[in-house]
C-alpha cells in the first residue's frame, strides 16, 4: 500500500459472485454470460483477485460498486478470480459485454490489462493499488497509494501507547510494499521511543487467520503489548489472540473490522479502497475518459490513522483517553508531511 506499489498479492479482503477457479475459457465465459446480460443502461464491473467476506478491502468495495450503480442507474457486477489464468477470460468477457468501467486491484492484473485494453478503448480500465504504465495506455487509470506515511503516524502512536516498549507488526507477506510499511512503522516508533524494541513477522498470506493467531499469540507472550497489522483477512487470528488477555492492543486495517475487538482493537491505518474505487470510478464516468496515474496518501480522506469509536466506547477508559492525546501529536504529524517539513523514507528492503 504505498506509492510506487509493487504487488499486494491476496488480501482476502462477501463474496457476491464466483468465477469458479479453473474453468477453461470456454466454460469461463458461458459462466459469465448470464451474469453480464441485460446490463441495460451500461455496466459497472468489479473484478476483484482476492476473497470477499474479508471485513476488510474487497466488502468495502463490493458496497460502493453497488452504491455507485444505485446513484447511477447502471448495472454492477462483482466477480472473484481466484485462479490468475481466468484473469484475462474474465476481462474480455466483460469488455466484449460493452462494459464501460472494469475495475481490478492489485498489480497482478497489469498484464492483462496491458493486453486487452487497447484492444477494447470504449472501455475505461481502472486498477486499483497499481504501478504507472510506461507508456500509458489513454483509456487506463492507475492507482496507488501512500501507505506507509499512515504506518508511520500508526508507528508513533503505537510508541506513545505501548506500556511494555515491545511492539510488534504482522504482514501478510514480505513484498516490498509491505517491507517499507514495516520500516515507515518502525521508524515511526523510534522517533518517539528511541529505547522501543519491535519485531516483525509476516504469516505467509493474507487469507490466514490461525497463523496470524499463532503468531500474535508469541508475541504477546514475549512481552509485546501492541501489535500493528497489515495483513487482511489474517487479521481476524490476531485480534483473536488479543482478545485472549487483558492489556493487549492492536492496530489493523478497516473499520469493519471494530467489532472483532471492541476492547482491543485501538485504531486502524485505514486504506479505504471502497472511497477510492467510488471516486475514480466516478470521475472516469463523468469526464468519460481516466487515462491518468494517481497517487493517493494522506490528506485524501483514503489514507491515515484512525481511532476505533468503538474501542472509544468499550475499552479500558484511561487508554481511551491517553489515546486521545496522542490523536492531536499525530495530526502534528501529519501535517508536517504534507508541508513536506517531515520526510518519511520509501524503504522496500528489511
Amino acid at each position: 500500500m504505498t506509492s510506487n506499489a509493487s504487488s499486494r498479492t491476496a488480501t482476502p479482503r462477501r463474496q457476491i459472485l464466483k468465477a469458479a477457479a479453473g474453468l477453461g475459457g470456454v466454460a469461463m465465459a458461458s459462466a459469465l454470460y448470464p451474469l453480464i446480460a441485460n446490463a441495460k443502461g451500461g455496466l459497472i464491473a468489479l473484478v476483484h483477485t482476492q476473497a470477499a467476506g474479508d471485513a476488510s478491502a474487497v466488502d468495502a468495495m463490493i458496497a460502493r460498486l453497488k452504491l455507485l450503480g444505485k446513484e447511477t442507474g447502471m448495472q454492477t457486477r462483482a466477480i472473484y478470480a481466484k485462479d490468475p489464468s481466468t484473469y484475462e477470460t474474465i476481462f474480455r468477457t466483460l469488455a466484449d459485454a460493452g462494459a464501460a468501467v472494469i475495475v481490478s486491484t492489485f498489480n497482478e492484473v497489469t498484464e492483462p490489462f496491458k493486453a486487452l485494453a487497447p484492444k477494447y478503448p470504449k472501455t475505461q480500465w481502472l486498477q486499483l493499488f497499481g504501478d504507472e504504465m510506461k507508456p500509458a495506455i489513454p483509456n487506463v487509470t492507475t492507482v496507488s497509494y501512500d501507505y506507509y506515511l499512515g504506518t508511520y503516524l500508526a508507528g508513533i502512536f503505537a510508541g506513545r501507547m505501548s506500556t511494555t516498549g515491545k511492539i510488534g507488526f504482522i504482514g501478510g507477506m514480505s513484498i516490498p510494499p509491505l517491507n517499507a510499511d514495516y520500516n515507515a512503522f518502525k521508524a515511526g516508533v523510534l522517533s518517539v521511543r528511541k529505547d522501543a524494541a519491535v519485531t516483525v513477522a509476516f504469516a505467509g498470506s493474507f487469507q490466514d487467520p490461525v497463523k496470524g493467531r499463532e503468531i500474535a499469540t508469541q508475541m504477546f507472550n514475549g512481552g509485546i503489548d501492541f501489535i500493528q497489522t497489515d495483513a487482511a483477512a489474517t487479521d481476524a487470528g490476531i485480534i483473536a489472540a488479543a482478545n485472549d488477555k487483558p492489556g493487549r492492543l492492536v492496530s489493523c486495517l478497516d473499520p469493519a473490522q471494530y467489532p472483532q475487538g471492541p476492547k482491543t482493537l485501538i485504531s486502524i491505518v485505514s486504506l479505504h479502497f471502497g472511497k477510492s474505487l467510488y471516486d475514480e470510478a466516478s470521475k472516469i464516468l463523468k469526464n468519460g475518459k481516466g487515462g491518468a496515474h494517481l497517487n493517493t496518501g494522506l490528506g485524501t480522506g483514503v489514507v491515515g490513522l484512525e481511532l476505533s469509536p468503538l474501542f472509544q466506547k468499550e475499552g479500558d477508559k484511561a487508554v481511551a483517553a491517553k489515546a486521545e492525546k496522542v490523536m492531536a501529536e499525530i495530526r502534528t504529524a501529519q501535517a508536517a508531511i504534507l508541508s513536506g517539513a517531515l520526510k518519511v523514507p520509501f524503504n522496500t528492503v528489511l
